[in-house]
């Protein structure tokens, strides 16, 4: 057992705490081939590092050699250090010239003449991520005392290149998030997973007016908004993605749109932690503000509507009453007939116009709930479509109303009619066919009421189940024959659905027909 010196070991404890403070890989470097030769009493010393792509050694730092010198590359297994890396174990060669394994292209192209060489490895979690080599001892032989204190230090030197690595590695992560941030448009805000703020952008500091107020934490930055859902409830959601809309009412009013982005650690399963928050935050006030301006307008334009069309209505089923009473021509006949149908018409869309105005700006809040039953609800809508579809179209509409036990649900009943109709309307108006079916069925399941409306007609194809819920959105007509209507009823039926904490779903085959179903919770 070779004891070290009192000197080695102070030698040591400096040459540490002298690479513990390097964080530069390239000023760490350098300091590490000053101290190799010392460490040993060695003429120069030779680093040299593993390229893990190609398996090669190179010089990443070589003080005093000529540049032809520092692009050499050693395989694994090439020479002293080669063989060094390969192997993993210290080598002690004290007559080089008497060993094949010495690379002379290195001694060729440097000019220098090496008598004897200690060669380390680096060693990290068992992988080594380089060599280190001191060369041709000042005074004698290198000894055994020589290699634990260059080992030491190799080691010491692997752990320091490993810290600056990983430091780089840090603050480049940190400078690609820094120019991410700040070149995207939204603002973007990174947290704790408390909430405290570690970053933000241009963006999020003018939203956030966060050189005013100087805010810590993400919560306070939100202080101002109102947050739905609530800022509670999205930190304690278990969703790794929690969508919110903020809105300021003064001094002016201000929308956002924001996703919070729980972001965890690698591990698998129910050992992931929370590392932390990226808020991100959109401004959709221009959306908002022009769709309250639709909003009105629509309402304006149906309300205005409505008094003159009331008159035109009128006045056509008093014509229509006597032109078939009298002595009225077949023109006249014809011509009140159509006045009057086609007023009806379009009272009905401007009815199913301030229906969706009014969907629009409804929330839960607005909901009249009350109990009332099913059958006897699909039997007043079946009415009420016989009563409208009494035209000269040469078409027949069979009903089938699959008897179900008594339900009763309890929830907004004209909201819930006026979906249900939407569906209707669609159900017929689509159905090119001249005998239409149509089926009403509701059941429950589960803890829901499902309340069904199947047709007979040409079906949706698959590709437009994603659309055919938009707002002012309808199926082209050259697959459905014709195009009526505001293409809004399904999107009332929707969020009739929604504000009800329900939901809607649609079956179709095509050429066999559709089956459109409203689930709602049962209380």
């Amino acid at each position: 057992m070779v004891i070290q010196s009192q000197e080695s070991l102070e030698m040591l404890v400096m040459v540490s705490r002298l690479l513990s403070s390097k964080l530069d890989i390239s000023e760490l470097l350098a300091t590490i081939m000053r101290l190799a030769s010392r460490v040993v009493g060695a003429e120069r010393a030779s680093l040299y590092l593993l390229d893990e792509k190609t398996q090669e050694l190179y010089f990443d730092v070589a003080l005093g050699l000529p540049k032809e010198v520092q692009k050499l590359r050693l395989k694994l297994g090439e020479g002293l250090a080669g063989a060094c890396a390969q192997e993993r174990t210290s080598i002690i060669m004290n007559d080089v010239a008497s060993d094949d394994r010495h690379a002379q292209k290195v001694d060729a192209k440097s000019g220098f003449i090496t008598r004897s060489l200690l060669t380390c490895p680096m060693i990290i979690k068992g992988k080594a991520i380089g060599v280190v080599q001191a060369i041709n001892k000042i005074d004698g032989d290198f000894s055994e005392t020589d290699k634990n204190n260059f080992e030491a230090f190799a080691s010491q030197a692997a752990i320091a290149i490993e810290n600056s690595r990983l430091f780089s590695s840090v603050k480049e992560e940190k400078k690609k998030m820094e120019v991410v941030f700040k070149k995207i448009k939204e603002a973007a805000i990174l947290t704790s997973p408390e909430g405290e703020i570690l970053l933000l952008n241009e963006s999020a500091k003018l939203f956030l007016e966060s050189e005013k107020f100087k805010f810590k934490n993400i919560e306070n930055a939100l202080s101002n908004f109102s947050v739905t859902p609530s800022f509670d409830e999205i930190i304690s959601s278990d969703r790794l993605i929690n969508h919110f809309e903020v809105e300021r009412e003064k001094p002016k009013k201000f929308f956002m749109d924001g996703s919070a982005i729980k972001l965890i650690t690698d591990k698998e399963g129910k050992n992931q932690e929370i590392e932390g928050w990226l808020w991100i935050l959109s401004d959709i006030t221009a959306q908002k503000m022009e769709a309250c301006m639709a909003r009105n307008f629509l309402s304006l334009i149906s309300h205005k509507f409505k008094t003159p069309l009331a008159s035109i209505n009128g006045y056509a089923q008093i014509l229509s009453d006597d032109a078939a009473s009298g002595n009225a021509t077949d023109l006249t006949k014809k011509a009140a007939k159509t006045i009057l149908a086609q007023g009806l018409k379009l009272n009905e869309l401007i009815e199913s116009l301030l229906n969706f105005v009014m969907i629009e700006t409804a929330d839960n809040s607005t909901l009249n709930k009350t109990e009332f039953g099913i059958s006897e609800l699909f039997e007043e809508l079946i009415e009420d479509i016989k009563q409208k579809t009494k035209t000269e179209k040469d078409e027949i509409i069979n009903f089938k109303l699959i008897p179900s036990e008594k339900i009763i649900l309890k929830a907004d009943r004209n909201f819930i009619k006026i979906a249900l109709k939407s569906i209707l309307d669609n159900a017929i108006k689509f159905n090119p066919a001249k005998e239409k079916l149509v089926i009403l069925s509701s059941q429950i399941k589960n803890d829901s009421i499902m309340l069904s409306v199947g047709d007979n007609g040409p079906g949706i194809p698959p590709e437009e189940f994603k659309n055919i819920f938009n707002k002012f959105y309808q199926v082209e007509a050259s697959f459905t024959g014709q195009i009526e209507g505001w293409g809004i009823g399904l999107s009332f039926a929707k969020k009739v659905a929604d504000m009800h904490n329900g939901k809607i779903l649609v079956k179709s085959q095509l050429e066999k027909g559709s089956a459109f179903t409203l689930i709602l919770p049962k209380a």
